[in-house]
This record gives C-alpha cells, structure tokens and sequence, in this order.
C-alpha cells in the first residue's frame, strides 16, 4: 500500500506517525497483530477564513478527541494478509501467496485439527463472533482456503479466524463451484512458480421491477449485523511461469461469482471480467504500479476451466442369491 503522502497509516494500540511508510509485509513477522490503517487528517489543525466574517472555523480539531475512521483492521498471517471491513464485519479483502511447495501437503498438517475462531484483536462491537454464524442458513467461507496452507498447521489453523471468513451459500456454492474455482486457482502452481490471489465480498445492485437499481443484502447474528454478500471476486496474478521462468511478464484475471448455487457445468470464463469492473465495484485499486504492456490475459495463457471430482463410494457386490437344486429327472 502506497502510504507516501502521509494520508493513510498503520496503528495498532499505540499509532506512528502518520507521515511514516510501512515497510513490505514481506519484512514482517507472521506474528504480528492486527493493526489499524485509517485515514488521518493531514494537519493537526486547520483554519478555514469567512470571507464575510472575521470568525474562524477549525473543523480539525475535531480530531483531538479521536479520529472516527473509517479504520481497516490489517491482519496479518502466514499465508495471507486480511483487511477487515468493521461496517459489514466481513473481510474487504484477503490477499494470498501460492507457490508449488506452499501448497504441497506438509505431514501432520490436518484441517481436521482447526477450529473456527474469533479474532480477539478487533474490537467487541465491531467483531464477527461464531453465534452470529448458528443457524444462520449460510456456511463460514473462507477467503483464504485452508487447504492453501498446507505447509503449517498453524498456518491452516490461521485461515479459520473469522476476518478470514463470509458468509456463503453452502450447497451449489461453497461445497461445490465455489471449491472446484479454489482448485482451478492452486493447479496454477503447474504452470506458475508464483501465484498471488486477491479474494473479497462484493454487494451488488440489482434491478427492481419499478426499473430502479438498488443494494439489498441479507445481514445475519444476533443482533444482525453482519453482511451477506452478493457476489465474491477473485483477482489471480500469476507469475514466473515454468516455463520461462525468467519472464518478467505477469498474467492476470479476475472473477465475478454470485453468491448462490451454481451448477457444476457452468463455463468459469462465463464468470471473466476486467478487472476495472472489480476496482469500480470495490473501491480499490489493482496493478496500477506495473506496466499494462506485461500484463497478460489469464485465460488467454491457460485454460480457464474448473475440474468437478466426483467421490463415489465404492460399494460391496451384491451376494449372489443361493443356487436352487437342479429339477428332478
């Protein structure tokens, strides 16, 4: 994140100088704890002169009681980093790293093992708690699939936090396309030595009968508070093919996906789209530091194409019914 201009900055318990750069999370300790990015006034103090008074107006001092936000809360872990959106008590965004190794299965490591956690860092009234999630109808989606993390246990154990998690339609979607899509991203690692993946909720409008457009989602927990997305993204950067490892050249998709059952033969590149229609949608901004001219089309480089493994139980051969004894001559 660009924070040269002084405007945004991280804070945890105690907050830096908002004029400070923060480092790569490349640089940082898995074990750090949430911290804060918000927006913060760029003086401490301002005057704003009437011209048809001699009064003056010092809105920014406001601020000497506390700046309100809007306040991101950063998380981040071994296998990715999460943004934490307080407002829809869901992720904004959760940035990932796959590589060949990360995703090869690390004996011990067992998904069996992880339990779903809140995260203690995040504010009481803000946070995602585990009895919003009872009964609720929807299953805890991770943004960051567990089986990304197979490296470490307490990597995986690290994708069950809930700023990890949104609500997802279960059958049709979480347990079906919606994992099938997760596998399509891994078996990048086939052609790719480096594969980053940017996931988060969308909340879409959509047309009334009156012609109007408008956002309506459904909010869950005791009190409701937290969102139901409409749709869910994926931006995928692949990088350093195989093939050429020494390319320079980046390939790039995003996917747009409802969040509701989709049927298992639905075409993945029914759900392509520019990436500007993601950015427009959520508000950020992706690749803007990296030349257009090596950025290629995704699914020009591969085929975008989900693969349906079907478990069928292997059942025992019906037992052959007794012999009758032959007719009596």
């Amino acid at each position: 994140m660009n924070t040269a201009s002084g405007f945004l900055g991280f804070g945890g318990k105690k907050k830096p100088d908002p004029s400070s750069v923060v480092d790569s999370p490349d640089s940082l300790s898995s074990s750090v704890e949430t911290s804060t990015l918000s927006v913060s006034p760029s003086t401490s103090e301002t005057s704003v002169a009437i011209s048809s008074s001699s009064k003056l107006v010092q809105p920014a001092l406001f601020f000497k009681y506390g700046h309100p936000g809007p306040h991101v809360d950063v998380d981040f872990r071994q296998e990715y980093i999460a943004a934490y959106d307080r407002r829809m008590r869901n992720p904004a965004y959760v940035i990932e790293h796959i590589t060949p190794q990360s995703i090869s299965r690390t004996e011990g490591v067992d998904r069996k093992k992880s339990t779903f956690t809140e995260n203690e860092s995040i504010p009481l009234k803000f946070r995602a708690r585990l009895a919003d999630y009872f009964r609720s109808g929807y299953d805890r989606g991770h943004m960051a699939p567990a089986a990304n993390a197979k490296f470490s246990q307490s990597a995986m154990d690290e994708t069950f936090f809930l700023t990890n998690i949104a609500p997802q339609v279960g059958d049709g979607f979480n347990r079906d396309y919606w994992a099938h899509f997760e596998d399509f991203c891994r078996r990048l690692t086939q052609k790719y030595s480096s594969v980053r993946i940017v996931t988060g909720p969308l909340y879409l409008p959509r047309k009334y009968p009156d012609g109007k457009f408008r956002v309506t989602y459904e909010v869950i927990g005791n009190p409701p508070n937290i969102a139901v997305p409409t749709h869910f993204y994926k931006l995928i950067v692949a990088e350093s093919p195989i093939s050429n490892p020494h390319s320079q050249d980046i390939a790039v998709g995003a996917f747009l996906l409802p969040n509701e059952p989709i049927p298992n033969t639905a075409d993945l590149k029914g759900f392509y789209v520019p990436v500007d229609a993601i950015e427009r949608a959520s508000g950020l901004e992706f690749l803007s530091d990296f030349p257009d001219k090596q950025k290629k089309d995704l699914c020009r480089e591969v085929e975008c194409k989900i693969t349906v493994r079907e478990f069928t139980k292997a059942l025992p051969a019906p037992p052959q019914p007794l012999a009758l004894p032959a007719p009596r001559q």
